[in-house]
């Protein structure tokens, strides 16, 4: 088990490592029902390992607080009844210092499980523990940006903005048809929706070696993208105007000149940077505007070992729904993907956020189609 308590012991630094720029009072606000506050996020996560592992396979374990399995639940209706998602910012109490102190309790337990058993099922679950917080570590990220954002004195997390990055290669890549094999086949981690292999036929295309640039996005903005109804899906026109979207998140003009909040603060819109928090609205219109179109996430996942990728979540033109062979699992893991196969579009690849070992070319992430705050981009097809 020594490899998988390092794993675990060096996922949970790495949220504390993403703790230490805030302060206090930046742990408890809740700018949105879909940002969660990073305490709730600190918290939830080490009460999956609690709630998952210890409760079960320590034995003698003693619950820190039997408050916090309502407090702290996501989603999983098998264990019982949670907070409201939108009410996790009124958690006030406990406080940080508090919900620190019972990350400390649970790591001193999932360490002294880990020395000292060899569950296969401990073992699964403390990989998949691992794996659900490096999820929250970057949404912790995504969903402090979007608070800061919100901030009128736009507040610097940390120095790096993650949206500097540029592309490295140009040109198409051209992939022939033929019947190619979807899905995870190593004996590496992944998630269930990954499972269940099966082959598919892919007709010849062509996808973009470089990911649509802010500079690019600009000339759709200034050729009245946001205004000219036939790019956009009827669901999509509706929501830019039911909203009153005219740019990219975080994006505001400025004496003329295209400014973004970033992590690190109020910045100009470098024009060669990589685009980044689209939704999958713009995405398409934007693919309908240059004439070509968004990938199959089928087609990405079989030209991706050609592309050069995770410098931006990539939308794709494909419903979230299960492989012909997917099973979810029993019990409340089984709650983890399945149940969100509904009014959700896949995103391939992974991005500057990303936690390291957190992404593969099988990764299949997924959000609804208005989603902007994360730090997703787009690579066009034809």
């Amino acid at each position: 088990m020594d490899d998988i308590l390092n794993q675990y012991l060096t996922t949970r630094q790495y949220t504390n490592t993403l703790c230490k720029p805030l302060q206090t009072e930046d742990f408890t606000p809740q700018s949105a029902a879909f940002a969660s506050p990073p305490k709730w996020h600190i918290a939830h996560t080490t009460w999956f390992f609690e709630e998952m592992i210890l409760k079960t396979y320590s034995p003698n374990y003693q619950i820190f607080d039997n408050e916090y399995s309502y407090l702290f639940n996501s989603y999983y209706n098998t264990i019982g009844k949670r907070i409201e998602r939108h009410n996790r910012g009124l958690i006030t109490r406990p406080n940080i210092d508090i919900v620190f102190k019972y990350r400390d309790y649970v790591d001193q337990h999932m360490t002294q499980l880990l020395k000292t058993t060899e569950n296969e099922t401990v073992k699964s679950l403390t990989v998949l523990g691992v794996n659900h917080e490096q999820q929250h570590q970057e949404l912790l990220l995504t969903d402090l940006k979007y608070t800061f954002s919100l901030n009128p004195i736009c507040p610097k997390y940390t120095d790096l903005n993650f949206v500097e990055d540029t592309n490295t290669d140009t040109g198409w890549l051209d992939v022939t048809e033929g019947v190619y094999n979807i899905g995870h086949d190593t004996d590496g981690f992944c998630f269930d929706n990954e499972l269940g292999m099966y082959k598919t036929y892919i007709h010849p295309f062509s996808i973009n070696k470089a990911l649509v640039t802010n500079q690019e996005f600009i000339e759709f903005i200034e050729a009245d993208g946001y205004k000219t109804a036939n790019y956009w899906l009827d669901e999509g026109w509706h929501w830019i105007n039911s909203n009153k979207i005219t740019q990219p998140l975080y994006w505001i003009k400025i004496k003329n000149t295209w400014h973004h909040y970033t992590l690190s603060g109020l910045k100009p819109v470098n024009p060669d940077a990589i685009l980044s928090h689209i939704s999958y609205f713009e995405a398409a219109a934007f693919a309908f505007y240059k004439g070509m179109r968004l990938p199959t996430e089928f087609e990405w996942e079989v030209a991706s070992k050609h592309l050069n990728w995770g410098k931006r979540w990539e939308w794709t033109n494909s419903a979230y729904l299960p492989y012909p062979n997917f099973e979810i699992a029993k019990g409340a893991v089984g709650e983890y993907n399945g149940k969100f196969m509904s009014n959700q579009m896949v995103l391939r690849g992974a991005s500057v956020a990303t936690s390291k070992n957190h992404s593969r070319h099988t990764y299949r992430n997924f959000f609804q189609s208005h989603t902007q705050w994360q730090f997703a981009g787009i690579r066009l097809a034809k």
